[in-house]
């Protein structure tokens, strides 16, 4: 099974044009990206798993199942990656500035979910904004207004 899945991830990685929803390739490294946030203090809680399929619903319109499924083969990829450069190396690729930058304030929304951002979610976050070429005052200003949400 793990296989079947690792294999339909690195299909869909590298000839996106050949799937039915090419778009689906970008939410996958999207959400293998988010799914690093909530693994980075290494314990998931219930409250991160459903703010990040709250995400992913809200965020790409998928149904709760299509969630699950993205989520599970999030999970997975993330399991076999030696690194994070082919998640963004396509983000970079398909999302402008501003959708990084986006992506960014996900990850604190995320990494909020449990009630505080450990700092190990927060040197995975500097990370990965550094790698998705995120000026820090974005990094930042991201924090910000996702601590200014969560207090609302």
């Amino acid at each position: 099974m793990l296989d079947a899945i690792r294999d339909f991830f690195h299909e869909a990685l590298a000839q996106p044009e050949r799937r039915e929803r090419p778009h689906l390739t970008l939410e996958l490294a999207s959400a293998a990206l988010l799914c690093e946030v909530i693994r980075a203090d290494f314990e998931q809680t219930d409250a991160e798993r459903r703010a990040l399929k709250q995400m992913l619903m809200a965020r790409y319109s998928l149904s709760e199942a299509d969630v699950t499924e993205l989520m599970a083969l999030a999970d997975a990829e993330v399991d076999q990656a030696v690194d994070h450069y082919q998640f963004v190396s396509l983000i970079k690729e398909h999302y402008d500035y501003a959708r990084r930058c986006e992506l960014v304030a996900l990850m604190w929304q995320l990494a909020w979910a449990d009630g505080s951002i450990d700092p190990l979610e927060e040197h995975r976050i500097r990370r990965l904004a550094d790698l998705l070429h995120v000026s820090h005052s974005d990094f930042i200003r991201a924090k910000l207004e996702a601590e200014k949400y969560r207090d609302a």
